[in-house]
């Protein structure tokens, strides 16, 4: 397989994942604000600290409310993570590698653009936005769907799916992140409910909850579920599920060997697990596997799309 196209398909799963991931966000976000008391002091920024953009967002922004915030991650142009651009970046990804996708895959990502660009205004205003990210999140399953049903398992998809699951991964990391960061400033027993509220947003974002309550069988809580969705390894959305998974598509490609070793660097991290009760110290440690993520990503471009 050329090195262009299985970089092509690296990146067509990891922008996928990416917009139906910043669809997610915002829809529980939404949900969470308007649930949580006004006197909690969790406002709308932490929402651009969970997409990771927020060193752009306060570069151009002073005032940090929900319509900027949204726009921002919606439909501004000029920030790569932004839904409207990393659509136009999964269209541009698989426009040049229709020949190993199925065929409907192209027409369904042209559509899915079309709706986008007609509709965002309607993510952008409340009253509408759950509709409009609620058939962001539909469409992205349907056209996952089709890829997972109908596409041969070779070189081009297991380069797919290790752009998918280390974009799904280092989301989830962000959405802990963005949950941590939340609790710590509920740090008074009277805000016992709003902490709750707040782990329940971040499993809601992952569509865990349903897994966490079956598995975990306890209530609700931010240290099981930080545990839960860190080291729980069947759950698609935890982060130790989408490195076994990127390992198991490694494996399946030459020259994988330094990639499967910093990925098992990682799940050793994860597992040896840290104080997840303690805010600071879950934020230190989801802080250090965002930075391996990181060096994972260096190793796949030095190993396969570089050239030589």
């Amino acid at each position: 397989m050329l090195s262009r196209v299985a970089e092509r398909m690296y990146w067509f799963g990891r922008y996928m994942e990416r917009v139906e991931s910043m669809a997610r966000l915002i829809q529980v976000y939404s949900q969470l604000l308007s649930d949580l008391p006004k006197d909690t002091g969790i406002s709308w920024h932490n929402l651009v600290y969970a997409s990771g953009c927020h060193s752009e967002f306060e570069r151009r922004f002073t005032v940090k409310d929900e319509k900027r915030v949204v726009r921002f991650l919606l439909e501004d142009m000029s920030n790569p993570s932004s839904l409207i651009s990393s659509l136009r970046m999964v269209r541009e990804n698989i426009r040049t590698t229709r020949d190993v996708v199925p065929a409907e895959t192209w027409e369904l990502v042209n559509e899915f653009r079309n709706y986008v660009a007609e509709n965002v205004q309607q993510g952008v205003n409340r009253r509408n936005r759950h509709t409009f990210l609620d058939q962001v999140i539909r469409t992205c399953q349907q056209i996952n769907g089709l890829v997972a049903d109908t596409m041969r398992r070779d070189a081009a998809w297991h380069f797919l799916s290790l752009g998918r699951n280390l974009e799904r991964g280092d989301m989830s990391l962000r959405t802990l992140e963005a949950g941590a960061s939340m609790a710590a400033e509920l740090v008074d027993d009277d805000f016992h409910q709003a902490s709750d509220a707040v782990w329940s947003s971040v499993l809601r974002t992952l569509d865990a909850m349903m897994s966490y309550r079956r598995t975990m069988r306890v209530a609700l809580n931010g240290e099981d579920a930080a545990r839960f969705l860190l080291e729980d390894e069947l759950l698609p959305r935890a982060v130790t599920c989408c490195l076994l998974r990127m390992d198991e598509s490694v494996k399946s490609l030459p020259g994988g060997e330094a990639v499967s070793g910093d990925l098992k660097t990682i799940v050793n991290a994860v597992s040896k697990g840290c104080d997840y009760g303690t805010p600071e110290k879950l934020l230190s440690h989801l802080d250090g596997l965002q930075r391996r993520v990181g060096v994972v990503n260096g190793r796949i471009m030095e190993t396969w799309f570089q050239p030589s």
